[in-house]
């Protein structure tokens, strides 16, 4: 089942009435509206002038509904997420922990091998010649040792957009703002299916900055990226303005959860394909698989 993306960015008041999501909103005129909580994966708060009551964060929490809050420039900043989403969490943390320096460079390996491979797609689909990305992917060895990551990367932004010099940083130029929104959007699909599947999101595989939380996230998302990058180029590529996240290209980043993705041969949206590939990387902790699933651009 897809669940749904909520989007506010205007005030309101939400809160809980028979296993429902009550929105009433500020402006009068608007009629207030409600939604089953069962059918919502994804909550973003953006206005500050929104109120939400705790018995309604308590039922998203339960519902493993991830809760996304912005700042002032209108940035996803954090996330809600249960502690235990997974009735086996407990074995399946210990595993976790468990896992040996060699399995997690082969996972590594194997995360970046798929990440090329997509970026590779991406730009072939938009006509840039990608035999080297190709090369690169195939020569990516365990851990990743000689960076091949940063080498695919720096050719691969070079290329995606039709955009005199353009770089790759957090706080560049547009579109780096529309990465930056849909990135977040990522996360927060990744780390709900992590904890879904009983692991702990701080434990990276490759990542380990010690002031990160999603060191875990930061890795599986990796092969995930240039499906929004895909997006973000349909939006270069047919809006003349870029410079703000309006409410409209939010709506189109939004939708990333919800893109048709195909993994191990078979289509799914995005966030269902999220949790295969997590559940397969509880498999390969525990010793029952050496493949991580990854989608296939």
């Amino acid at each position: 089942m897809i669940k749904r993306t909520l989007f506010f960015g205007s005030p309101a008041y939400l809160n809980t009435k028979n296993e429902q999501l009550q929105i009433s909103y500020a402006d009068k005129e608007k009629p207030s509206k409600t939604v089953p909580i069962e059918d919502i994966g994804f909550v973003v708060l953006e206005d500050p002038q929104i109120t939400i009551s705790n018995s309604l964060l308590a039922k998203l929490t339960l519902n493993n509904t991830a809760i996304i809050n912005c700042n002032a420039q209108h940035m996803p900043i954090g996330m809600v997420m249960p502690f235990s989403a997974n009735s086996e969490q407990n074995e399946r943390v210990r595993h976790q922990l468990e896992a040996s320096v060699p399995l997690k460079k082969n996972l590594w390996q194997q995360t970046i091998q798929a990440k090329i491979k997509n970026q590779a797609a991406l730009l072939s689909e938009r006509g840039v010649a990608v035999q080297n990305m190709k090369h690169w992917a195939k020569e990516v060895t365990s851990g990743d040792v000689l960076n091949h990551e940063a080498r695919a990367a720096a050719y691969y932004w070079k290329n995606i957009f039709d955009m005199e010099g353009f770089t790759r940083q957090r706080k560049g130029d547009s579109p780096n703002n529309l990465l930056n929104y849909g990135y977040a959007i990522l996360r927060a699909v990744c780390a709900r299916a992590i904890v879904s599947s009983g692991l702990l999101p701080v434990l990276g595989i490759h990542h380990a900055n010690k002031y990160n939380a999603y060191c875990l996230v930061d890795d599986i998302m990796e092969p995930y990226r240039p499906y929004v990058d895909m997006v973000v180029c349909y939006i270069v590529d047919n809006h003349d303005d870029i410079e703000e996240l309006t409410t409209e290209l939010k709506k189109e980043l939004l939708s990333i959860p919800a893109l048709d993705v195909v993994i191990d041969g078979k289509k799914s949206p995005l966030m269902v394909a999220m949790s295969r590939t997590t559940y397969s990387l509880y498999e390969c902790y525990a010793g029952y698989s050496r493949k991580l699933l990854y989608p296939t651009y």
